[in-house]
């Protein structure tokens, strides 16, 4: 094992967690009957309304069961839109015409860019060989690497991977079983940040997602850098929280490497992707785009550009960092799937189902969310709740945050900080099946669904605590 080998499982080829037949016909059933009662009971509503409702219905629904696969799901539900008449063509597919489906798919692209140059493989091998060869130190070292590489690797999945290979080498030298804490602890700690920090940058799908409805339905364009500093003290208090709970619930049977096998590690941590023209250009292109993100304050061009531009160069004759087998073999779910979500909230918004679901589903929630420190509490923990149901933290945002954005509005609150507590509220999971970076991280056998509920409910339990400090004391400072 090498640090160059990074991409020895496609993180998309991953199944999710086999279900019983019996609970697939009930998840169909559920998924036919339910929109079937709400297009035909009688509702005092406009009939267009009533069946874009039982449409919507049908796409929630199957999100939440899990029936079939969230993009294909999605693509039903535009497709339904279209063929029932509800709304014309280019607003039941509008969602693909939107920058924000396009920020994923360059975000994507350029986490393949950032493996091709090897920047990945070499921030992990100069803080792994760094940090020491005590176990403590060396989780240390993982959860930082695995936040360092957010910045190159803008997608939870693809970052995983790399950090699931760097892993698999350190439990190997510890000659840990895959039952011992050492690899319980490794795997369960580098599949959780590898999901949650995708929510205090913009990086993943999930924060690509709620900035747009942020911006498309609170009337608030968030920038990349402003993001980046909400959340940073987060971040970082994080980094410490992991680390450290996870020393707590899965004490380490051996203390530290002695100097043969660390010297063993220095050698797994080599990067074997040589400095090439093609290489140097593939670095180019992801710094030069991580630049202007972290400068949007000083110019005015928007991320999602930055992103798909970036990956479009990659392409261009006499760049030659990607060509079009890459894009033959990058999984394109997310794309689709991100596409149709947004679609659906413009279908929702075109026949006035939107404002309907603002008046009902949130109605009652002004007065607790005009106080601040009310807000918190029941925003973090009203989203942490409503992720039990939908289970896909993109549909969970998809669906949510354009009707909250309709509240914040007609009761004149403050959108962008109430999206961006509901948005950060994503990361709080108890389950596998509430995340594809978990499902992709489970697949590898080190943990098992007990171990995650234990940790995923002491870092839930701190990240509300650090957030709410972070909401009181440093966003007046930045101007949020």
């Amino acid at each position: 094992m090498s640090a160059a080998d990074t991409i020895a499982v496609d993180p998309h080829s991953v199944a999710p967690p086999e279900r019983s037949l019996a609970m697939r016909v009930a998840g169909t059933a559920v998924c036919v009957i339910v929109p079937l009662a709400i297009g035909l009971l009688p509702f005092p509503i406009e009939a267009n309304t009533q069946l874009a409702l039982a449409i919507t219905s049908f796409m929630i629904l199957a999100w939440m069961t899990n029936i079939m696969d969230y993009a294909a799901a999605g693509l039903v539900g535009c497709a339904l839109y279209w063929a029932t008449g509800v709304v014309e063509p280019e607003v039941a597919f509008e969602g693909f015409a939107n920058d924000t489906t396009w920020f994923v798919l360059g975000a994507i692209l350029l986490g393949l860019i950032a493996t091709k140059s090897g920047l990945p493989q070499r921030i992990g091998a100069r803080i792994m060989t760094a940090v020491g060869s005590s176990y403590s130190m060396i989780l240390l070292g993982l959860i930082v690497t695995d936040f360092a590489l957010t910045f190159v690797v803008p997608t939870g999945a693809g970052r995983l991977v790399i950090m699931a290979t760097i892993g698999l080498g350190i439990i190997k030298l510890f000659d840990a079983p895959a039952n011992s804490n050492i690899a319980r602890g490794i795997f369960l700690i580098i599949t959780y940040t590898a999901a949650i920090f995708d929510k205090m940058i913009i990086a993943g799908a999930g924060a690509i997602t709620a900035r747009g409805a942020i911006r498309d339905y609170g009337g608030v364009d968030i920038s990349w850098s402003t993001w980046f500093m909400a959340f940073l003290p987060c971040a970082l208090l994080t980094v410490i929280a992991a680390w450290k709970i996870t020393l707590w619930l899965f004490p380490p049977e051996i203390k530290g490497l002695d100097e043969k096998r660390m010297q063993q590690l220095r050698e797994e941590m080599k990067v074997n992707i040589p400095w090439t023209p093609k290489t140097i250009r593939a670095a180019l292109i992801v710094l030069g785009a991580i630049t202007v993100w972290m400068t949007d304050q000083f110019h005015d061009i928007d991320a999602s550009l930055v992103a798909f531009g970036a990956s479009m160069v990659a392409l261009l004759p006499f760049v030659g960092v990607m060509d079009i087998e890459d894009i033959k073999k990058t999984n394109l779910m997310p794309f689709f799937f991100v596409g149709a979500a947004l679609s659906m909230s413009a279908v929702l918004r075109e026949t006035g189902g939107l404002e309907l679901l603002t008046n009902t589903v949130f109605s009652g929630l002004e007065p607790l969310l005009s106080n601040d420190v009310v807000a918190v509490p029941v925003l973090y923990w009203g989203a942490f709740l409503y992720h039990f149901f939908l289970a896909s933290e993109l549909s969970m945002l998809a669906t949510s945050l354009p009707i909250l954005m309709g509240v914040a509005k007609q009761h004149m609150l403050d959108p962008q900080w109430i999206g961006l507590v509901w948005s950060f509220a994503a990361g709080g999971k108890l389950f596998v099946y509430q995340s594809a970076v978990l499902v992709v991280g489970y697949s590898y056998g080190f943990f098992r669904h007990t171990d995650m509920i234990k940790l995923g409910a002491a870092l839930t339990i701190f990240e509300f605590f650090a957030l709410a400090l972070t909401v009181a004391f440093w966003w007046p400072i930045i101007g949020l």
